[in-house]
């Protein structure tokens, strides 16, 4: 007799489900970046205020204010990342309460009862999106030290044997690792908004796959349509027909 496989308790409406929610991330995230480089969005928009940011700290020697916005952006990393670390903590701690958390949840499911092991793999899978975002979050830090290292490289605005081309250049490099930093940022919190779609399959597929919609369709408001976005485009419009 042929031994059971260790995943026969997943069903196809699980399959759907998670590939619903992968392809709701996975897609939102290419469509995202591929129409940042294409159309205007926060991330664009953002990487233009950026720039003249940089263009702006060449001429001047002061530059406390700078690493001090600086520090504040690597702060927001920093605290994300260890309250992924607790929120990692808090989902092995789950594992302890399985019982008492299914007795809950099967008064609600839509579908069958949740059994133990769908659960367990339900908290495993959250625990490797919130690693993801601890990864996510602290290569955002390190991606803000590095930038930190070029301010503080950077040369004076009366240093004497340095071409405007080249501090239009170092202006650019900076402001590329700043926004590679922002982006990384950026991904680790879309990773905290799946995990509250994900969080839905606790209570049924359906509810899972209707909370990935939404995410979708809120995230894309915020980055192509929000009013903080048209905000900012105008801003960088007038500054622009200023120069």
């Amino acid at each position: 007799m042929a031994a059971e496989s260790p995943f026969a308790f997943i069903r196809p409406i699980d399959l759907i489900t998670l590939s619903f929610f992968l392809a709701c991330w996975w897609g939102y995230a290419f469509y995202a970046l591929y129409n940042s480089k294409r159309k205007h969005c926060l991330v664009s928009v953002l990487h233009q205020f950026r720039l003249a940011w940089m263009s702006r700290l060449l001429r001047r020697d002061n530059r406390i204010a700078d690493a001090s916005v600086m520090a504040n952006l690597e702060r927001s990393s920093l605290f994300f990342a260890s309250s992924s670390l607790l929120i990692i903590a808090g989902l092995f701690t789950a594992f302890n309460y399985s019982e008492k958390a299914l007795g809950i949840l099967n008064d609600f499911h839509l579908l069958a009862p949740t059994t133990q092991q769908e659960w367990e793999l339900k908290v495993i899978v959250l625990i490797v999106i919130f690693v993801y975002a601890f990864f996510t979050f602290t290569w955002s830090v390190r991606q803000y030290n590095f930038c930190s290292v070029l301010v503080g490289s950077a040369p004076l605005a009366t240093e004497r044997g340095i071409e405007e081309s080249e501090r239009e250049l170092y202006a650019r490099h900076m402001a590329q690792i700043c926004s590679l930093a922002a982006n990384q940022f950026n991904y680790g919190l879309r990773a905290y908004y799946f995990a509250m779609a994900f969080a839905g399959w606790f209570l049924g597929p359906y509810i899972c796959m209707i909370s990935s919609v939404l995410v979708v369709a809120v995230l894309y408001r915020r980055e192509f349509r929000s009013k903080t976005f048209k905000t900012l485009y105008r801003g960088l419009v007038i500054k622009s027909n200023a120069a």
